[in-house]
C-alpha cells in the first residue's frame, strides 16, 4: 500500500537512483531559505539530494532513535528540514485521525493534532489505515485520509483548513479502503479516489482547499497513487489503475491520453524511466484474480506527443515480473520488481531483457530506493536485503530492524474477524510491518504501524 510520486522533475540526484530528473527550486521562491533537507512527498518527490545511507544496522546498532506512534497507520513519513511528519488513525471505527510533527534530530513528538472522522468504517487488519502519505511545502503539511478528510496545517500545527471529500462527493465504497497519495504542484494538492462508488482526480487550491478542477473517473476497486512526471518538457498526473494508464494536465484536469492493455495494475505507482517513459507494476491479486492481466503488464510504457495529440507506446513487457505493494524502480540502466514472495526480477531498462531472477530474504511492501551503488529492499517483517546495483546479483547485506519478540499481534483486531478465512490470515497484518521509508543524508526513516524508527550512519552517544 504505500506509492506516493509529485513534481518528478524536481526529484532530487537520489532518484536519479531510479532515473528521475530534478530542477531544486520549483515549489518555493528564489528568495526563500531551502530547508536542510526534503522528502515532501510519496516516494520522495522533490526530495534533496541523498548521496549515503547506512549499510548495515540491527536493533542494537545505528538506530539512532524510535519513536512511538498513537493507533495505527501505514503511510510513510516526510521531511521539511528538521520536522518529520506523520499520520495515523484511531479507534474502533477510525473514529480520529492523528497529524503528528516529529523532531528528526531526537524523535520527540512536538505535536499531536487529531480531527474526528468524516467516515466510520470498522477498524480492520483488512481496511487500509491511514494509508495516504501527506504531503508538506514552505507553507505546512496537507494530510489525506481514506475516509476522504484532507487537512492542511501549518508548521506550528495551526489548522489552516479541511474538508471532506467523502461527505462533498459521496462515500467511499472500497471495503479494503484507500491508500492513493497525494501529489502536489506549486499551488495544488491533487487527489485520486479510484473506488467502488464515484471515482475522480481532484485538483483542490493548497491555500484555501477550495477545489480548482474535477475529473471524473469511471469507478474502479484501486489502491494506486498518482505521479507527475515530465512527458514531452510538459508536467503530466499519470495514473496507473485497475485497467488504465492515463495522462493529465495537472493545471486542468484534462485527461490528454490514456492506455487500456493493462491489467492487474492495482498499487503499483508509474515509476520515471527518463525522456517520457516510466514503469508500470501490476499484481495477480491476493487470490490470483488479476493473474491474467499482470502477466502481460509489468512493462515499460512512453508516452509521445504527434499531430494527433499524445500516444502511449509499449517499449517491452516483462514476462515474470510482478509486484505486490511495491512498485517497480528503475537505477543506472536497469529495472527491479519484488513480488509478494520476495523474488527480485531485475531487467535492462532499455530493452526488458532479463538479468537476474533471485529470491531474497521477505517480500517487500514498501517500494525498494537506490542509492550510490546499493539498492535497498525493506522486507515486510523487518529484515531490509541491500543488493548491489546492477546486472548481477550480489547480497551485500540483511540488516534487521527489530527483535521477533518485540512484536505482538494486534489481537483484538485479529479476533473479531467473524469470517473463518479472514481470522485464519489476519495474522498476517496484524504484526509489525515495514510499510513506507523517508531518506536524507547520512539516515534513513523507516515507518511502521506504531513506530517510526531513524536509522544513522554512526549512532549518537547516549544521553
Amino acid at each position: 500500500m504505500t506509492n506516493q510520486f509529485q513534481g518528478l522533475r524536481v526529484w532530487g540526484s537520489f532518484l536519479l537512483a531510479i532515473l528521475i530528473g530534478s530542477s531544486i527550486g520549483a515549489q518555493v521562491g528564489a528568495a526563500e531559505e531551502l530547508p536542510s533537507s526534503r522528502w515532501p512527498g510519496f516516494l520522495g518527490a522533490n526530495a534533496t539530494a541523498v548521496n549515503s545511507l547506512p549499510e548495515t544496522w540491527s536493533p542494537e546498532s545505528n538506530v539512532a532513535w524510535t519513536a512511538s506512534l498513537p493507533g495505527h497507520g501505514q503511510s510513510s513519513p516526510v521531511i521539511w528540514g528538521q520536522q518529520v511528519y506523520v499520520t495515523a488513525i484511531e479507534g474502533p471505527e477510525k473514529d480520529t485521525n492523528h497529524i503528528l510533527k516529529i523532531s528528526l534530530d531526537d524523535g520527540e513528538i512536538e505535536w499531536d493534532k487529531t480531527f474526528p472522522t468524516s467516515l466510520p468504517v470498522e477498524n480492520s487488519v483488512y481496511v487500509s489505515r491511514a494509508a495516504p502519505t501527506p504531503v508538506v511545502d514552505e507553507n505546512g503539511v496537507y494530510a489525506f485520509f481514506e475516509s476522504g478528510d484532507v487537512i492542511a496545517l501549518t508548521h506550528d500545527g495551526q489548522l489552516r483548513w479541511s474538508r471532506s471529500l467523502s461527505k462533498d462527493y459521496g462515500k467511499f465504497k472500497n471495503r479494503f479502503g484507500l491508500s492513493a497519495s497525494p501529489v502536489q504542484t506549486a499551488d495544488q494538492l491533487i487527489v485520486l479516489v479510484d473506488d467502488q462508488g464515484p471515482s475522480y482526480l481532484l485538483g483542490m487550491n493548497k491555500k484555501t482547499g477550495e477545489t480548482s478542477w474535477k475529473s471524473d473517473r469511471e469507478s474502479r476497486t484501486s489502491w494506486s497513487s498518482p505521479a507527475l512526471l515530465e512527458i514531452d518538457g510538459v508536467e503530466q498526473v499519470v495514473v496507473s489503475s485497475a485497467g488504465s494508464v492515463d495522462g493529465y494536465d495537472p493545471k486542468n484536469g484534462q485527461r490528454l491520453w490514456t492506455f487500456d492493455d493493462v491489467g492487474g495494475n492495482t498499487a503499483a505507482t508509474p515509476m520515471p524511466l527518463g525522456d517520457g517513459a516510466f514503469l508500470i507494476g501490476a499484481s495477480p491479486g491476493r487470490n490470483g484474480e488479476n493473474a491474467e492481466g499482470a502477466m502481460k503488464s509489468n512493462m515499460a510504457l512512453k508516452v509521445v506527443k504527434g499531430a494527433n495529440g499524445y500516444e502511449a507506446k509499449v517499449l517491452w513487457r516483462a514476462k515474470g515480473p510482478t509486484v505486490s505493494f511495491a512498485s517497480p524502480i528503475a537505477y543506472r540502466g536497469f529495472a527491479y520488481w519484488v513480488n509478494r514472495s520476495g523474488v527480485v526480477y531485475c531487467r535492462d531498462a532499455k530493452t526488458g531483457e532479463e538479468q537476474y531472477t533471485k529470491r531474497i530474504a521477505e517480500s517487500c511492501w514498501a517500494t525498494p530506493f537506490a542509492v550510490g551503488d546499493r539498492i535497498y529492499s525493506f522486507g515486510k517483517d523487518g529484515v531490509t536485503t541491500v543488493l548491489a546495483a546492477g546486472p548481477n546479483f550480489e547480497e551485500i547485506s540483511e540488516n534487521r530492524l527489530w527483535n521477533a519478540d518485540d512484536v505482538k499481534l494486534d489481537q483484538q483486531l485479529v479476533e473479531q474477524e467473524t469470517d473463518a478465512t479472514r481470522r485464519r490470515h489476519a495474522g498476517n497484518f496484524a504484526g509489525r510491518i515495514q510499510y513506507g521509508i523517508a531518506a536524507i543524508n547520512g539516515r534513513l526513516l523507516v515507518r511502521t504501524g506504531d513506530r517510526l524508527y531513524c536509522i544513522a550512519e554512526t549512532k549518537p552517544a547516549s544521553k
